[in-house]
């Protein structure tokens, strides 16, 4: 068991509440199921069509009573009622991600993480749970290029999938005004870690670094390899996601940057992860990825406010914990 699902970061006894995660059968839904579910909690169901969500991320909790998987689609709206029946708490993750994948199909895009994201967020304010988490993300800062990234300056999106996530901000907000049903936005950086598939057209940078080095490949570096990321560890996340559901007293809605607040560039990146495999492999440079944000780090004071976030793991910790799940 990683630690960072033994870690305890929740003061509650979740022992009496039921937890709904959409998309959790996916890398960040799946191990926040795993976390809630090794605390206690009386009920976590997931929500998941499977489209991009893994089977065997979950198949490790199924023996346990308290997991339920529901297969369906958040872009039906009905299935996102069902899905909120006894719920206290949610953390809708199901999304289309990547910035290729939005440019190459902007539409399919726009259906589940606009349409879809209103039908749970319509379906949660229906059921008054007590409150609901979403995954937003960097990318909502588009072409601003003031660092660190805080909340209030962001500028024009750069790709369909960034203008997904703002818009999900804006519904966010409004229900929050005309409703009352105060959420909180996540905006992740760079998240990796155990259970983040390397494989498909569209998998993040650690996992396929760590794919290549393991197997005496070199990486590919869009462009220069110049780009710095502010990566953020899984188990930074899932606090992030236990405190923010947990916290009381919300009077708003809100989003918050979710990192750990240092950057690396992509070169360092690699050669930081071929040291540790005692590797010494040169990359390779391949054309500037269209959408692609060339510098982000994050300010993190205002989850820190909000809800008590203290993100434990850097890079380095991150990596020794991720590095055995990529040896397999």
């Amino acid at each position: 068991m990683n630690s960072y699902i033994k870690a305890q970061y929740h003061y509650q006894d979740i022992s009496k509440f039921s937890f709904l995660i959409t998309g959790g059968a996916g890398f960040i839904g799946s191990n926040l199921a795993t976390y809630l579910l090794y605390h206690g909690a009386k009920k976590v169901r997931v929500l998941d069509n499977l489209a991009t969500g893994n089977l065997s991320n979950i198949e490790p909790l199924k023996a346990n009573p308290n997991f339920e998987l529901l297969e369906g689609d958040i872009c039906d709206l009905e299935t996102c009622n069902k899905a909120m029946e006894g719920i206290d708490y949610v953390s809708h993750q199901a999304a289309l991600g990547s910035v290729p994948r939005s440019i190459k199909d902007p539409i399919t895009t726009n259906k589940v993480n606009i349409d879809g994201f209103l039908n749970v967020l319509e379906a949660a304010k229906n059921a008054k749970v007590k409150r609901m988490i979403y995954a937003s993300s960097s990318s909502i800062y588009g072409d601003s290029k003031i660092l660190p990234k805080v909340e209030e300056n962001i500028g024009k999106p750069l790709s369909p999938y960034a203008i997904t996530k703002a818009v999900n901000e804006l519904y966010a907000d409004t229900f929050s005004k005309h409703y009352a049903f105060h959420t909180i936005g996540l905006r992740y950086f760079n998240v990796f870690g155990p259970l983040q598939d390397p494989n498909g057209a569209y998998a993040a940078v650690i996992p396929l670094f760590f794919t290549a080095a393991l197997n005496n490949k070199p990486a590919t570096l869009n462009g220069k390899g110049d780009q710095t990321r502010d990566f953020t560890f899984i188990g930074n996340v899932i606090q992030a996601n236990v405190k923010a559901m947990l916290v009381e007293n919300l009077t708003q809605h809100e989003a918050c940057n979710i990192a750990f607040g240092e950057r690396i560039n992509l070169q360092e990146l690699w050669v930081k992860i071929n040291d540790m495999l005692g590797k010494s492999i040169d990359p390779v440079f391949g054309p500037p990825r269209a959408g692609d944000v060339q510098d982000s780090l994050a300010d993190i004071s205002k989850a820190k406010r909000v809800f008590g976030y203290q993100p434990e793991y850097d890079l380095n910790e991150g990596l020794k914990e991720s590095v055995d799940f990529y040896r397999v």
